[in-house]
């Protein structure tokens, strides 16, 4: 039965929340149920594609990810996918219309690591920034509104802001693995091999802004999606300032991490502020 089939490609997509990152695991399960599901969809798919420019280096990228890219393009056409991930994915998309466009500055800037590796400007920053990330923040806005559309030009441009800041945590927190296993240098104007503490305070100045502009969009977002967000907010602010007081040496030589007992003590300060109504 399809109906039995939907549900293993749902099951599989919260497998793979799961599996890559607890922090964002541990954030969607304090979603509502109405809207949890989906929020795995979507990472699914995003981590699935992000895996394959990133991770398969015995294999010939470009060949994987066009072959992905031509499998997403028949499931978002023909509402199903032989691919779990990609089927979940698709009843996402068309349950709540996330547009279109969404999906492909997301699979260009995933396409641009292919063969882009340092980013001089911040046009092209902007750019990788934008479908990377922003855009991963919109099509969750599209699911946390349930499709309103006032509502989501309301909050576009706070989540937005959400999704570059949690982006640039995760650049600033793996440098040494983007520079020295993929040789790749995100930050414009920023000479990764002599990372020194102004730099790092320009970036972390830049991920704060982000922060404060996202953070207005959580206070206007649904309860259904309030309580998750923020605690994804809370996470990742956190790992911002281990990483504003880690010294830039240390950072090109060790992955920053919030230890678990951190992470828990975090969701128990942020239910309490949430139950407040101090959100």
């Amino acid at each position: 039965m399809k109906d039995t089939f939907d549900q293993v490609s749902y099951q599989c997509s919260k497998i793979v929340t799961k599996q890559y990152s607890t922090s964002f695991a541990l954030a969607t399960k304090m979603l509502h149920s109405s809207i949890r599901g989906h929020i795995y969809n979507i990472y699914g798919f995003v981590r699935f594609a992000d895996e394959i420019v990133d991770t398969f280096h015995d294999y010939d990228k470009e060949i994987l990810f066009n072959k992905f890219e031509e499998e997403l393009e028949a499931s978002l056409r023909d509402k199903i996918s032989l691919n779990p991930i990609l089927n979940s994915f698709q009843h996402t998309y068309h349950e709540f219309n996330i547009p279109k466009h969404l999906v492909d500055s997301f699979m260009k800037s995933m396409r641009m690591d292919l063969v882009k590796n340092i980013y001089r400007t911040d046009a092209e920053y902007k750019e990788y920034i934008y479908g990377s990330a922003d855009v991963v923040g919109l099509m969750c806005l599209q699911v946390f509104v349930k499709g309103n559309i006032e509502e989501y030009n309301k909050l576009k441009e706070s989540a937005m802001a959400l999704g570059s800041a949690f982006q640039k945590v995760n650049f600033l927190r793996d440098v040494k693995a983007d520079f020295e296993e993929l040789n790749r240098s995100y930050f414009p104007n920023t000479n990764l091999k002599e990372l020194d503490e102004a730099s790092k305070k320009r970036i972390v100045d830049e991920i704060k802004a982000d922060f404060k502009k996202g953070y207005q969009g959580i206070i206007g977002l649904p309860p259904e999606a309030k309580f998750g967000v923020y605690t994804a907010y809370k996470y990742y602010y956190k790992l911002l300032k281990k990483l504003q007081n880690t010294p830039s040496l240390e950072l090109k030589n060790a992955r920053i991490r919030v230890p678990n007992y951190q992470k828990f003590g975090l969701l128990a300060r942020s239910y309490v502020k949430y139950k407040m109504n101090l959100v």
